[in-house]
């Protein structure tokens, strides 16, 4: 779509920067912009227009990590409210922001998706900090991979507290030993989590990222609820229906024929999972490590300052976001795979199972693991965490002087809320991919590229030809 993976600028003229919109009794027959217009009737340009697509899209990605913190923050703490409120205020003005004849001033446009991301930076710091309040620190651990037995319930999303809610209510009645929890995709870190580890029937993982469900869920035989996005529903797949009947949906999630658990009632999903038959053939012997909380690395900072001050440690590469299908994705497997052993890995989201079967082992001369799982996608702040602490520790002012490198993969509107957070902090020189965002057109593009030095990595034919050469100017 745009050829500015080097930082080289876009040709305005050679590109598609028609705009669209119809959100008013104004709009053109078919929406300002169907028949080519660059300009809406309210003199809206297709500049300003993306703009706000992007802002729409940041809001979105910004209340659901606020829905997930509401329902952990504590109501009667005075600082955890005025947090919320100040998301809150973000989200609104956003919106408003984008209403037919409000706005139409370029440099305020840029502002508030500024102000948006630092929103994203609040509501992922008060996420994890719910988080590790409510669960404890997550520390390092090794757990099965696709290994189950026995009774089970399959939860896949980001929920901590709907799991954790589920294996009390399991422990309630008195069915431990008779009902095994596993987790899938994004759910991957809560093994890391002291107090959700307690609970010994969370057992292992299953499967990898978010759209293996139907085929994975098609061979498990027993429960599943699904507790925020990513659902395929019954429209894109025919697989759905081989295990709708025992599927369950969570909150805001919900597909047709799915069951819903309401007011946090799970104990339809508990008799259900024993009526099922007990789970068989996933009897894999892989294993996968979990738990690089960044407070917990930022224990080891005595190490791994001395490791890169001894040139043990010469980089660290955030291979992180949330993962799509496809061939492009590999381009991130290949970019860890081809790093130098004095390289750290550290990465989040569901993009990290493109890689994390790999035993990339310690850093040469150390016990710094080269692999860091920093968790979900929310826990992306994580790597921010590092970095500051790290700077402050080295006397450097800039983060962009760290040698640090950040290859972001990126789906959906959380990302979008994430990629906005690094913007505010004035993070530059982030590679993004394996697709460039069609909300972009070329103005934008040069913006960002101008301002951040972006790169996109436009859906590389040749994901490991591709992820060689740039991994070769990155270390350069």
């Amino acid at each position: 779509m745009f050829d500015i993976f080097s930082g080289k600028k876009e040709d305005a003229t050679s590109k598609d920067t028609n705009m669209f919109c119809y959100q008013c009794e104004m709009s053109m027959t078919d929406g300002c912009g169907s028949n080519g217009q660059d300009i809406g009737t309210c003199g809206k340009s297709a500049l300003e227009s993306r703009l706000q697509d992007m802002m729409i899209f940041g809001t979105k990605g910004l209340a659901a990590y606020r829905s997930h913190a509401r329902e952990l923050i504590n109501e009667d703490s005075q600082e955890d409210r005025d947090r919320l409120l100040k998301i809150d205020d973000v989200i609104s003005q956003s919106m408003y922001f984008t209403l037919t004849n409000v706005n139409f001033n370029f440099d305020e446009h840029i502002a508030q998706l500024m102000k948006l991301g630092s929103a994203g930076v609040e509501v992922l710091d008060l996420l994890s900090d719910s988080h590790t309040k409510h669960f404890g620190i997550p520390t390092p651990v090794k757990i099965t991979q696709n290994r189950a037995e026995g009774h089970a319930i399959l939860v896949s999303g980001h929920n901590l507290d709907m799991l954790s809610r589920l294996l009390k209510r399991i422990k309630e009645r008195g069915l431990e030993d008779k009902i095994n929890v596993y987790t899938h995709s994004e759910m991957l870190p809560a093994h890391g989590y002291p107090q959700l580890r307690e609970y010994k029937n969370l057992k292992g993982n299953i499967g990898k990222a978010w759209f293996d469900q139907t085929d994975l869920f098609s061979k498990w035989q027993g429960a599943i609820v699904v507790n925020t996005n990513c659902i395929v529903p019954r429209g894109k797949s025919a697989k759905v229906d081989s295990y709708i009947d025992r599927l369950y949906t969570y909150d805001m999630v919900g597909i047709d024929g799915a069951k819903k658990i309401e007011e946090h009632n799970y104990d339809a999903l508990i008799d259900h999972a024993l009526q099922l038959p007990k789970v068989s053939g996933f009897e894999s012997d892989e294993t996968l490590t979990t738990g690089h909380h960044y407070k917990t690395i930022l224990t080891l900072a005595p190490q791994i300052l001395e490791a890169v001050s001894e040139g043990k440690i010469t980089k660290f590469f955030v291979i992180a976001g949330c993962d799509a299908p496809g061939k492009g994705g590999e381009y991130f497997r290949e970019m860890a795979k081809e790093l130098p052993p004095s390289a750290v890995i550290i990465t989040s989201s569901c993009g990290k199972f493109r890689f994390n079967d790999i035993d990339f082992g310690n850093v040469p001369g150390t016990q710094i693991p080269r692999y860091l799982d920093l968790g979900q996608c929310n826990d992306s702040n994580g790597a921010v965490h590092i970095a500051i602490a790290v700077a402050n520790a080295l006397g450097v002012k800039d983060l962009n002087d760290l040698p640090v490198e950040i290859v972001l993969s990126w789906m959906e509107q959380k990302a979008v809320i994430i990629l906005l957070a690094l913007f505010s902090l004035g993070i530059k020189n982030i590679y993004l991919g394996p697709k460039a965002p069609q909300f972009i057109n070329s103005d934008i593009a040069n913006f960002l590229v101008d301002t951040f030095n972006i790169h996109v990595i436009d859906n590389p034919k040749e994901p490991r030809v591709q992820a060689k050469k740039d991994l070769e100017e990155l270390l350069a």
